[in-house]
């Protein structure tokens, strides 16, 4: 999609529109008030020296004071390629205010992605994500993922897979503090969206079901959620793989695995009975003399 507008009242009525049909409010009270969300007390995004493509390096520190655009992606990824024209255009209009960064993953043929780049006249940095970087952005476990930036480079949303590029330019328009129409903000709070090591704030899992267990039921489940490691081989607690792969497994049985074991506790095993003891006899007392 082009984001083309004559004017601002032009702009204003088609991303009313969209978001009227794309990404309505959540709330039955307010259906007819499209809604975007950030982050509240945001976390700073955890900064990296890479180098470009062109030989050029880049950190997220090179940006400060911009609205920052963070977008994992691969080449062979179909929605990363997709999305790349409109990525190109908001880079366009909102030059010396947004910067877009793109970081390759699971492509390590830098030939190939440059070549990539220059066929598609990519117009914002782009460079390989090393391994640390991945990690510290929580693995990137679907393509692409992009991370929104504020001013102050603290990740307030992050978006996986494929977003019609009227979110992006909302959540860019309002973090640059222009108008955004009827659009509502709303924060909330980080319980492991963003970052994984949040997961120990969260109420609710992924494919949990805590409804039949008490308030203190609860409690003791989440704490033991966010103590184990699953042995699926992520090396994430039990939460963290929760949120980070829904599909897994391991982390799914050892989850469900605990709220059984609270809902139907093991009765205790009784003592065994004590073995009858010889009687013995009585000590004689001693016969060394009391010391004076």
């Amino acid at each position: 999609m082009k984001l083309h507008f004559q004017n601002r009242g032009a702009f204003l009525f088609s991303l009313t529109w969209l978001f009227l049909c794309f990404f309505p409010s959540s709330s039955p009270a307010q259906d007819d008030q499209p809604t975007i969300r950030f982050v509240r007390n945001p976390d700073p995004a955890p900064d990296f020296k890479l180098t470009t493509l062109d030989g050029k390096p880049v950190t997220l520190a090179d940006s400060r004071g911009k609205v920052i655009l963070l977008n994992f992606w691969a080449s062979w990824c179909g929605p990363c390629r997709a999305e790349i024209p409109d990525l190109i255009e908001l880079q366009n209009k909102y030059k010396g205010k947004l910067q877009i960064l793109g970081l390759v993953v699971d492509d390590d043929d830098a030939d190939a992605i440059k070549e990539f780049v220059e066929k598609f006249g990519i117009n914002y940095p782009v460079a390989i994500a090393s391994n640390e970087t991945r990690i510290q952005y929580g693995g990137i476990a679907a393509l692409p993922t992009s991370f929104v930036l504020d001013s102050e480079g603290r990740i307030v949303q992050k978006h996986e897979g494929l977003r019609d590029p009227i979110l992006y330019e909302t959540e860019i328009r309002s973090l640059l503090g222009l108008s955004i129409g009827n659009v509502k903000v709303e924060t909330f709070e980080d319980t492991g969206q963003i970052f994984l090591k949040n997961a120990e704030r969260a109420s609710q899992l992924p494919g949990v079901d805590l409804t039949k267990l008490s308030p203190e039921q609860k409690t003791i489940a989440l704490h033991k959620f966010n103590a184990e490691t699953c042995t699926c081989g992520c090396t994430f607690t039990l939460a963290q793989c929760r949120i980070y792969d829904r599909n897994c497994q391991t982390s799914k049985a050892a989850t469900s695995k605990i709220i059984t074991a609270l809902l139907h506790p093991a009765a205790p095993k009784s003592a065994p009975a004590a073995s009858p003891v010889a009687a013995q006899p009585a000590a004689s007392p001693s016969q060394e003399k009391p010391h004076r």
